[in-house]
């Protein structure tokens, strides 16, 4: 069993890792880093914290960071509200940190997430509308993101130690020509403990007209913890 569980896992990251390795031969590779921290307050209410940082070559020209902040009620199993603000800043291109800014954003965001079972899998509807205050004017954002994921391998400790998981996510606005942004990802997380995850991914970005980020391919590394 574990010999086959070891060749699933390896067979999952090959997925996960070769369209990046493939596409960084004839684009540029970027990264994307998350630092994301969440404190369950009761079984109803949790908080929650996440920092990324971006670049559009491997670890060369950063040009993006993010800090968020915000409250999450579990309305039950499969429903839940989050509330979050942060700032969202956006540099030239061409090196780390290049100014003048493509944009500097102060953003509140309410969303929904539900989540559904069908059969070994869980899927999920995130649902997210965009306050944005940046540098060239306020804005509306609307975005939907639906996401497929398969949690696998018992730990004996009452959560599987492994999830692969696969997502698409449009972005709309209310002004022409309201198609902005989609991201596509696929992504491997290991769940180290209850309360510590580790993610690895490849994530597709295609912007249409926008000029605060341009799309790209970027290679996703992800921690996760969640405190009681």
């Amino acid at each position: 069993m574990q010999l086959k569980l070891y060749k699933k896992v390896l067979a999952i990251i090959s997925c996960v890792m070769l369209p990046g390795l493939a596409i960084s031969q004839g684009f540029d590779l970027g990264s994307w880093n998350i630092l994301n921290m969440k404190y369950r307050i009761n079984s109803k209410w949790s908080v929650f914290g996440e920092a990324q940082l971006r670049s559009l070559k491997f670890y060369q020209q950063f040009h993006y960071y993010e800090y968020k902040g915000g409250v999450i009620y579990q309305l039950n199993s499969a429903i839940n509200f989050a509330l979050a603000a942060g700032d969202y800043d956006t540099y030239r291109e061409g090196g780390n940190f290049r100014t003048p800014k493509n944009n500097d954003e102060f953003r509140i965001w309410p969303q929904v997430s539900i989540t559904q079972p069908l059969g070994v899998v869980k899927l999920e509807h995130r649902y997210r509308a965009e306050f944005r205050f940046t540098s060239n004017g306020f804005r509306n954002r609307f975005r939907y993101r639906l996401g497929l994921a398969y949690p696998f391998g018992d730990s004996g400790k009452g959560f599987k130690l492994w999830q692969v998981s696969i997502n698409n996510e449009v972005f709309l606005t209310n002004r022409q020509p309201y198609f902005e942004r989609n991201r596509s990802a696929v992504s491997l997380s290991y769940r180290a403990s209850k309360q510590t995850q580790l993610m690895i991914g490849y994530l597709h970005q295609f912007d249409y007209n926008l000029n605060d980020e341009t799309g790209r391919d970027f290679l996703q590394l992800g921690y996760y913890l969640e405190l009681d």
